[in-house]
This record gives structure tokens, sequence and C-alpha cells, in this order.
């Protein structure tokens, strides 16, 4: 504030409580009996706000973030990098929470969601992080049985139960689409989360037909393999989904900058991961 202005407020405040703050002189201004009375509690109202600011600023930069998510997408991809969040962020405790339906961010005390889908959800900012691909992986000592789709015929077919989404694809539509004709999509062994399924394909159970991005790990570590190597996109994305209101919390952009970059560095593992082996 200029000093014009502040000399209106201080004549503005002695005019509301009837009485003379201050002393004025030709160069400089002295506080009254009443300025002197009046100013311990003013200073100590000021530095409560101050105190008080500052506590909330500190919650938005420190604290607990919720981060609500699919399970398999949390044991797979997420929970194995936590680290690399809470060392760029040691004020920022991350709480998971797995869970298979859609959130009430109000209720549900969630501050963001990583959620799979098109993106179009009511409400609700949503930014996108990665496409996802399927393909048949299976353990590395499956591999050698598995020259052609037709040899799919011989091994047992392993199953997601819970399909994430209506229109998501799965065996038939990977069958139909490399012209494997002669097999049945619908036998084998069916699990309830991708994470199950998978770890029955490393201890050689069948050949799932995975989610390429959660599986991704897996296949980089040689716990799982890509015996054919025709992937097919899904038409669905991963997503990071908050209430445009939050957007600009400091804990909420953290995590926002954070997880996007981990998905480029990703990306960018899985590509160079595809060159070396072709």
């Amino acid at each position: 504030m200029t000093q014009t202005a502040i000399s209106h407020q201080i004549k503005a405040l002695e005019e509301h409580l009837g009485l003379p703050l201050f002393r004025r002189l030709n160069r400089a201004l002295l506080l009254t009996e009443e300025g002197q009375a009046l100013f311990p509690a003013v200073r100590d109202a000021l530095d409560g706000l101050a105190d008080a600011a500052a506590r909330l600023r500190a919650r938005e930069t420190a604290g607990t973030l919720t981060v609500s998510t699919l399970p398999s997408f949390a044991v797979k991809w997420l929970v194995p990098r936590m680290s690399h969040f809470q060392d760029r962020n040691p004020g920022i405790d991350l709480r998971i929470s797995a869970k298979e339906h859609l959130v009430d961010f109000g209720r549900d005390g969630i501050d963001i969601s990583i959620r799979f889908g098109g993106g179009n959800w009511p409400g609700v900012r949503a930014d996108w992080l990665i496409d996802e691909a399927i393909a048949p992986v299976c353990s590395p000592a499956l591999l050698a049985h598995l020259q052609h789709p037709r040899d799919l015929a011989h091994v047992t077919l392993l199953h997601e139960e819970m399909v994430p989404l209506r229109d998501f694809p799965g065996w038939e539509t990977w069958l139909a689409a490399v012209g494997a004709s002669g097999i049945d999509p619908t036998r084998g062994s069916r699990f309830s989360h991708t994470h199950l399924m998978l770890q029955a394909a490393m201890d050689g159970r069948g050949v799932a037909m995975g989610p390429l991005l959660i599986a991704a790990d897996d296949l980089l570590a040689r716990r799982l393999a890509e015996p054919f190597g025709f992937k097919l996109p899904t038409g669905f994305s991963y997503y990071l989904v908050y209430p445009p209101a939050t957007a600009d919390r400091p804990k909420i952009r953290a995590f926002r900058e954070w997880i996007a970059e981990e998905m480029r560095q990703h990306k960018e593992e899985i590509a160079s991961a595809r060159a070396t082996a072709g």
C-alpha cells in the first residue's frame, strides 16, 4: 500500500474508534496512550492470522495425499514406484486406496484418482496418461511351445473374470484379429484381478491375455514373455482424475507432475526394450 493509502486507513480506524491513535509530528508518528493500549492486541491478532495462513499452506504442501486406483494398477505399477514420488516430495505421505468402483471425491475423502476408460466422466478433470493394449503373455518356459497362434489350442488360456469395461477386448477379439480359428476363446482358468492372472502366467499355469501396461515390468524383467509380438489396442486409456476446483493445490500439482514424468520415462523404457529385442 502507498503511504497515502495507509494514512487514510489509520484515519478511518481512528474515526471508527473515536480516539486518536497517533501523535503526528513534523517527520514522525508516535503512538498515543490509546494506540499503545491497542497495539499488543493488534499485533497478536495479526500474528495469529499469519500463523493460521502458514499452517494452511503447510497442509497443502505436506501431509497425506489419498490416491484411488484399480487394484491391479496399484499392485503392478503404482506401488513399485511410490518411493520415486516420496523421494521427490518427502513432506507428502501417499495413501493408496484400491477400489474397483468410481469414487465420490467429497464423500470418500479421495484427493486424486487414476481411472481406466474413455476419459469422459462428468464433473471432473481427466488428464490422459497412457493408452492400453493387450497381447498374450506367458512364462519364458512356455515360449518354445508357442511358435504360432494356433499353438494356443494346446495350452490353458487365462482370463480376468472382472472385465473392466463392457467393450474391453479379450481372447475372442485377439484371436479373430490374428486369424486364429478353431480355438475356443472361453476355455481356461479365470481370476478376479489382472495381477492374479499374470502371476498364474508367470508360474507357468497358462497363457494370459495381458494388459501390457500392467504386465510391462514383468516383461522387462523377463518374468513374462510376449510370444507372438502382436498387440491389440483396447481403445481405452489411463487417466488422472480429480475435481477441477482442486487442480492448483500444491499436493495435487506435485502428484500430477510426477506421474506424467514417470509415465514418459516408462514409455521410453518400453520403447528402448522393444528396439533392443527387435
